[in-house]
């Protein structure tokens, strides 16, 4: 667990984490290998040393037909054991195991390591709780066994050297370290430099400023994130202008029935006024009012379904029921039109019409379809318009299209796409309406994947009509029924 634990991770910390230990880490495993080379080092020369003194004790070795005898003079003797640092024992034994001279208690080799005579050798052994470094040689005796001569020196010299050696080595690395620390930190410091200079450009910018920035100009490294935060700017822009065509749009939209109110209002206030003056002021007042209501109602459903992208609430919805319901809420202002509103299509409940979405947009769309047919469709107690609405499905092919058709004067194909933006109606229509309903159906179609068209109802006909066509990518019943399967395994 970290003492200093940060909320936020901070790059330069994970970086200079990530560089440091490695380093740290490998410092006393540096250590230990030194020490053991070390010890290597150190210890040839005396080994060679120990070789040397027992090849010069067997030269001593005086051999006789299975006899052998040792003779060390004095002088020899001190100059053997002449040493400040280490002590130095040696022994000889005879062809039959007697001690010809030194330590009685010498350790001997083991029997599998009995080398052949003029051979030396060496060994680590203990003499007297004491390790010891041995070097031991055979003298051969005729018709008897050979005579071994053997010499041991204390490992002093050999741990003086090698610490020596690992002083020499891993002081210098040990005052190099934080040299080495300090230039990875000024590194680092130097490395992400361009990131301080990104930030302090983006922070001189002004609030509106949403142009790009400039990729050449970062690491390689960055550009990914920087090309991100500029398609991240432009969709921003995009939905910024959007948003002040829309609120410009709004403004004039809500400007007109706003001024017709104050002016109705004015002209009910003037005295010559006689009570059908009035009263017909007092009308235009309230269509009016309810103009303005009614754009903002469609501004509020546009909003509504322009925002539930994100957050979109989706269930199996029956597209049949749905649209059913929506007839039925329209008859009342079909049949004060004169208009023929029917429903034709698959049944509620039948196979095919459920799809996954959200139920209060998909009404909220198909209510605007039926409004708009309502809404352009020319009726009279004699000559009654007629406004379809269907739901085909398709089980098998796994297809669910929604329809809604009327017998009004049609859109001509130059205009089918541009009536899906807000606020656009056509200049030929005296119709009194707001310009939202077939943007709002579009949003909801998008939201829910769906792809809408428009044709002529009856082609080659005067008036043409016009046919919405609302095709969902697929009815996900089946998907559903193999999933609520799957949950029951």
């Amino acid at each position: 667990m970290k003492i200093f634990q940060r909320e936020q991770r901070s790059l330069f910390g994970e970086i200079l984490d990530w560089m440091l230990t490695p380093l740290l880490l490998l410092w006393p495993v540096s250590l230990a290998l030194t020490w053991l080379v070390a010890q290597s080092i150190a210890g040839k020369p005396f080994d060679r040393a120990l070789e040397y003194n027992v090849q010069a004790l067997a030269q001593l070795v005086t051999v006789q037909p299975q006899h052998a005898s040792f003779n060390l003079p004095q002088p020899a003797r001190e100059i053997l054991r002449a040493d400040d640092s280490d002590q130095v024992y040696y022994q000889v034994l005879g062809p039959h195991g007697e001690l010809l001279s030194g330590e009685r208690d010498f350790p001997q080799p083991s029997e599998d390591d009995r080398a052949a005579p003029g051979e030396t050798r060496l060994r680590d052994d203990e003499i007297r709780g004491l390790d010891v470094r041995v070097a031991y040689t055979w003298v051969q005796v005729p018709g008897a066994t050979p005579a071994l001569v053997q010499v041991a020196e204390t490992r002093e010299k050999r741990s003086v050297l090698a610490t020596e050696i690992i002083k020499g080595v891993m002081l210098p690395q040990l005052g190099i370290l934080p040299l080495a620390v300090l230039l990875v930190w000024l590194a680092l410091v130097r490395g992400i430099k361009p990131l301080s200079e990104l930030e302090e450009r983006i922070r001189a910018r002004k609030p509106d400023d949403l142009s790009p920035l400039d990729e050449k100009v970062v690491p390689l490294e960055v550009a990914p994130l920087v090309s991100s935060v500029n398609d991240l700017l432009t969709r921003l822009k995009d939905s910024i202008a959007a948003q002040k065509r829309f609120l410009a749009d709004a403004a004039h939209q809500l400007k007109t029935p706003l001024a017709g109110l104050r002016m109705q209002a004015d002209l009910a206030q003037r005295e010559q006024f006689n009570a059908e003056e009035l009263k017909q002021s007092l009308k235009q007042i309230g269509r009016s009012s309810m103009r303005a209501t009614h754009t903002v109602n469609q501004l509020l459903a546009l909003a509504r379904a322009e925002s539930g992208g994100s957050t979109l609430v989706r269930q199996r919805c029956d597209l049949a029921a749905l649209t059913v319901d929506a007839v039925r809420d329209t008859v009342p202002r079909a049949m004060e039109k004169h208009l023929d509103l029917g429903y034709d299509g698959a049944e509620p409940g039948s196979p095919g019409v459920v799809l996954e979405g959200n139920p209060t947009l998909l009404k909220e769309m198909i209510r605007n379809l039926l409004d708009n047919a309502v809404n352009y469709t020319p009726s009279s107690a004699r000559q009654p318009g007629v406004i379809t609405a269907r739901v085909l499905a398709d089980p098998f092919g796994r297809a669910l299209v929604l329809q809604v058709e009327d017998s009004g004067p049609g859109i001509p194909p130059a205009e089918r796409e541009l009536v899906f933006q807000p606020f656009y109606r056509s200049l030929d229509t005296q119709v009194d309406g707001s310009g939202l309903g077939l943007p709002i159906v579009r949003e909801i179609a998008q939201q829910h994947r769906a792809a809408i068209s428009l044709e002529d109802a009856r082609p080659g006909h005067k008036p043409p009509g016009t046919r919405v066509t609302v095709r969902f990518e697929a009815a996900e019943e089946k998907a559903a029924l193999h999933a609520a399967d799957a949950q029951a395994l």
